[in-house]
């Protein structure tokens, strides 16, 4: 089974304004003459780890990865101002420009799947494969599943937590009242909020508990980014209620790409994953018996690590 490339760093990092006040961390890895994959990570507000840059030969990629606005290292941190998919697209694009890139490789999971996918649908020219996980359609039912009915019967201790800031009267909207919560002035409720938030999405990432993913989501200063700008987005549907994913793949239709999913995947179910599959026939799909959501898992770890070389086979090598 594949494991990790080793530990590596950053030979450029710099941030890159892309207006409105936004300025976004990037760094670049890896070989500077190699095949450009960018790194889009989940959340939307989870930014990127030092782990991330592991998935990618050093020696094939140029690997650029990036913290979405509002998230990780990019500024001002945790701000939900002129924060919407558009954007973030609009800033993938300025990132490609600003690099000199004419076409890459995407790697997306979780919401990094999402906006991967919204990316490629209206720039598909850019793109010449796509390596997506722990796919998340943005679609209502998608979010009702994990926010108000669906992983709370599995993780059903835990739920309770995730109840415990909002009353009885509002729990029938719970993404409502987190939102509400997550976008008040009350700091004190504002950062109660965002940790049961994220500890509740850190304790159901994994098909067994790792306390390393709870611990780092945990953490005040991503907690409170990842919990207010998701929160913002999936109480607007993504801002993508008006062309939904799956709507719009025929984009796809010669990108090549794999698809990688847990079978026990409780944050994003693999129905989904399925149903992309369905609309992206020439994408390639391995569902990973043994795995939940997580990147870390081994079987997961060991189906990137897969796609990653396939593709540099293809493009570089």
């Amino acid at each position: 089974m594949r494991t990790l490339f080793p530990a590596i760093r950053p030979y450029h990092f710099e941030h890159i304004a892309v207006g409105q006040g936004h300025q976004l961390y990037t760094e670049q890895c890896g070989n500077p003459d190699g095949l450009p994959v960018l790194f889009i990570h989940g959340g939307p507000g989870g930014g990127i780890t030092q782990r991330d840059r592991q998935f990618f030969d050093p020696e094939c990629y140029r690997i650029i990865l990036f913290d979405q606005r509002g998230a990780g290292q990019s500024l001002p941190h945790a701000a939900l101002t002129d924060n919407t998919t558009d954007h973030l697209i609009a800033d993938i694009e300025t990132i490609r420009r600003h690099l000199g890139i004419r076409q890459w490789v995407l790697f997306g999971g979780s919401w990094g799947s999402t906006l991967a996918l919204a990316y490629a649908q209206q720039h598909p020219a850019t793109v010449l494969a796509m390596i997506l996980r722990g796919i998340f359609l943005c679609r209502r039912e998608d979010i009702q599943w994990f926010y108000q009915h669906g992983a709370s019967r599995i993780f059903a201790e835990h739920w309770q937590d995730f109840l415990a800031p909002i009353p009885v009267s509002e729990q029938r909207d719970l993404l409502g009242a987190y939102y509400r919560r997550l976008t008040g002035d009350n700091e004190l409720e504002r950062m109660a909020a965002a940790k049961a938030w994220s500890i509740w999405e850190g304790r159901c990432a994994a098909l067994k508990h790792n306390a390393d993913i709870v611990s780092r989501l945990a953490d005040p200063h991503t907690a409170l980014a990842m919990a207010r700008i998701e929160a913002h987005y999936f109480f607007h549907q993504a801002f993508l209620a008006e062309r939904p994913l799956l709507d719009h793949c025929q984009p796809l239709a010669d990108i090549p790409g794999y698809i990688v999913h847990g079978r026990y995947d409780m944050v994003c179910p693999v129905d989904q994953a399925i149903a992309l599959h369905r609309a992206w026939p020439l994408a390639q799909l391995a569902i990973v018996n043994d795995a939940g959501h997580a990147a870390s898992e081994p079987g997961i770890v060991d189906a990137l690590l897969h796609a990653t070389e396939r593709v540099a086979n293809s493009f570089y090598r």
